[in-house]
């Protein structure tokens, strides 16, 4: 059988029966070595492709969190989970500010900081180059700013650094400018046609660093990682490990600097660090899984002190 055959006779299969397919799932699983009896706290549930296995080995509904600021993703979750698991309809800062301020703790800590394949598929979220919808882009249909409501207001200087920042555009100035040209801008394809009009075709569509800075501030995504990235390790049991999966340079370098700020060869440090670089998808799960091409894994683990001070 060849291997288009196999790539094919998957995609078939995952259609058939999964909504989304987890990137890095064994990655995922071997960081965190969630051990039976295990807490979990899931910031980014979305369809439960990773929680589903973690669950699967701690076997400890009771002790999980899920959280997803998706109502879709959560009336998913509802019907899948086991009724002692917590579900969370909110975006992760505001669930990791409530958890610790109950005073929850976990032994795994996850965060796939990604979109979700039902986003990207589904019209009228506007998440898609590939189809015409309106721009939208907002993870949570209950707030109120949009990815239009951004294309039709901000200056030209905002509209550039959104793009060179979010969307690491090497054109943000003449995208911006045509962006201003055209407005009012209402529909995906309005926009994807602004991009294709300063790049050309080629083989990544034009448009796709456009859409994803844009997507990156409507749901505020750097901000929110920033402030509640440090209450993530705060929350973890000694022992415990947080795994993050990014998707985005400026994501990475922040989860970087984060564990490196708290861990090292110090007599203060609070992490170990589970992986010295970041970890990619295999070859074998690109081929099945191509939106895991720019994933990027980072986990740490929460040094035991009361260990450390008894030896």
């Amino acid at each position: 059988m060849t291997l288009q055959k196999q790539k094919q006779m998957h995609q078939n299969k995952q259609k058939n029966t999964n909504r989304h397919q987890p990137v890095l799932l064994e990655e995922v699983l071997t960081y965190l070595a969630p051990q039976k009896g295990n807490s979990y706290l899931d910031v980014t549930a979305g369809y439960a492709g990773h929680a589903s296995q973690v669950l699967a080995r701690t076997q400890s509904p009771e002790k999980t969190v899920l959280v997803d600021r998706d109502a879709e993703a959560i009336e998913y979750l509802k019907a899948k989970c086991d009724n002692a698991v917590q579900l969370l309809h909110t975006d992760f800062l505001t669930a990791a500010k409530q958890l610790n301020e109950e005073g929850k703790r976990f032994d795994c800590i996850l965060a796939d900081l990604g979109v979700s394949s039902p986003h990207l598929d589904k019209a009228s979220r506007g998440f898609s180059v590939q189809v015409d919808e309106p721009l939208d882009m907002r993870m949570d249909q209950r707030q109120t700013l949009t990815a239009a409501d951004i294309l039709n207001s901000y200056g030209e200087a905002e509209l550039i650094k959104l793009l060179r920042d979010y969307g690491e555009e090497p054109k943000a100035v003449r995208i911006a400018k045509r962006i201003i040209e055209r407005r009012p801008i209402t529909s995906t394809k309005q926009l994807a046609a602004i991009a294709t009009s300063v790049w050309g075709r080629g083989k990544k569509h034009p448009a796709t660093r456009t859409f994803q800075a844009l997507r990156i501030a409507v749901n505020d995504e750097v901000g929110l990682l920033k402030t509640a990235l440090p209450i993530w390790l705060d929350m973890l049991q000694p022992g415990g490990r947080l795994a993050i999966i990014s998707f985005h340079s400026l994501e990475d370098r922040i989860v970087k600097q984060a564990f490196a700020e708290r861990s090292g060869k110090r007599y203060d440090a609070q992490l170990k660090l589970l992986t010295k670089k970041p970890v990619t998808a295999r070859q074998e799960e690109l081929v099945f899984n191509p939106r895991a091409r720019s994933a990027k894994l980072r986990a740490a683990a929460k040094i035991n002190t009361k260990k450390l001070e008894d030896q």
